[in-house]
C-alpha cells in the first residue's frame, strides 16, 4: 500500500489486524474528554478503511474498549458506487447526486445511493469497473466506478 496514504489512528485491542475493514462512525460522547481522542478521531466519518499496518502494540485505556486500544496505519478505501455512463471517465472531477429512486430491493440500489456521500459531493472516477451488474429499473445507462475524495 502506499506509505503517502497511510493514516495513523487508534482502534479496539481486540480487532487490530491487518485486513479488517471498517467503516468510521465517528467519536462518541464518551470521548469529549478522552486525552488521546485525537488520534482516534482523525478519520472521515462514514467513510470505509482498511487496517493496513500494526504499530509498536502499545496498549492505552479507552471508555469504550474494554480492552483498549492500539495504534494502527489505515487506507481510506475506494467508493464503489453507480453512475451515469456519460460521467464514467476515468479521472474526471464529478458532483455525486443520488438516484431520487425509491425501490430499496433494486440490486443497484447500495451502489446508486453509497452511505459514505453526500449528494452534491466533489469525488474523482478512480477506476471504471464496468456495466452494472443489472439493467436500472428506470432505464439509465449506468456503470459502476470506483470514486475517491481528494486530498
Amino acid at each position: 500500500m502506499d506509505e503517502v496514504n497511510r493514516i495513523v489512528t487508534l482502534c479496539g485491542k481486540d480487532w487490530a489486524k491487518i485486513g479488517v475493514e471498517f467503516t468510521f462512525l465517528g467519536g462518541k460522547q464518551e470521548c469529549e474528554n478522552c486525552k488521546i481522542k485525537r488520534a482516534c478521531l482523525r478519520l472521515r466519518e462514514g467513510s470505509k478503511y482498511k487496517i493496513v499496518g500494526l504499530r509498536d502494540g502499545t496498549v492505552q485505556e479507552c471508555p469504550l474498549h474494554d480492552e483498549g486500544v492500539i495504534a494502527v496505519e489505515v487506507v481510506e478505501l475506494p467508493i464503489m458506487a453507480a453512475v451515469d455512463a456519460k460521467i464514467a471517465v476515468e479521472g474526471a472531477r464529478i458532483h455525486f447526486e443520488k438516484r431520487k429512486c425509491t425501490n430499496i430491493d433494486c440490486g443497484l440500489y447500495n451502489l446508486c445511493n453509497p452511505v459514505e456521500v453526500t449528494n452534491g459531493e466533489q469525488l474523482i472516477v478512480e477506476k471504471i469497473i464496468g456495466d452494472a451488474p443489472v439493467d436500472c429499473g428506470k432505464g439509465y445507462a449506468i456503470k459502476v466506478v470506483e470514486l475517491k475524495r481528494e486530498g
